[in-house]
């Protein structure tokens, strides 16, 4: 589990002051915390550790010294700027399951020769103790073909005990489409109108 370390934010100081001193800021809330802990972390650590870590990654959260086990729930993404404002941890308690996503990572998709590759889910929700979180879940779908559905019934998360999925299982998160040729489909329908007109 990777460490990311913080400190403790003043709120005497304005998260925009913050921002353009090269600091991200954050919360961390949880059962266990009254209130909520406002963080401030250097932005180049932060950017680094998202490369490896994202939305509804478990990590250690190192703030002065006292370590939280926390899951990073929600990350605001500023696209004017082009940078991250801020990052929302929840701090998992052994016992209590939490509402977290796991992100999907499709798998030789660009093996699929017949068809067109479609995704229609991008990430999952579910609710899990935290010795059962998981931030992606990878399917390889090298050997799909037109006609083929991957349902949230069909993942291996769905067949994991400690996992109760949130999202509907009947929803489809992935298929293979025929290719439609869609303009000639059009002009057909427009000279069958005018033949009837």
């Amino acid at each position: 589990m990777n460490t990311l370390k913080a400190e403790k934010r003043s709120m005497d100081v304005k998260a925009k002051k913050l921002r353009r001193e090269g600091y991200v800021v954050g919360n961390v809330f949880g059962r266990e915390i009254e209130g909520s802990i406002p963080v401030k972390m250097p932005r180049g650590e932060v950017e680094k550790f998202l490369k490896v870590d994202g939305k509804g990654s478990q990590i250690m959260l190192d703030i002065e010294g006292t370590q939280y086990d926390v899951l990073i729930k929600d990350i605001a993404y500023n696209p004017i700027a082009g940078g991250i404002d801020e990052i929302d941890f929840q701090a998992l308690v052994s016992n209590e399951m939490v509402h977290s996503v796991a992100e999907m990572v499709f798998e030789n998709h660009e093996k699929i020769l017949s068809g067109v590759f479609q995704v229609d889910l991008e990430e999952i929700a579910y609710k899990a103790y935290p010795s059962a979180i998981v931030d992606k879940v990878r399917i390889d779908v090298g050997d799909m073909k037109v006609g083929d559905v991957i349902r949230v019934k069909d993942l291996p998360l769905a067949a994991d005990k400690d996992v109760h999925i949130t999202t509907d299982l009947e929803a489809v998160v992935a298929s293979v489409v025929a290719v439609h040729n869609v303009p000639e489909a059009e002009e057909e329908t427009e000279e069958a109108e005018a033949e009837t007109k």
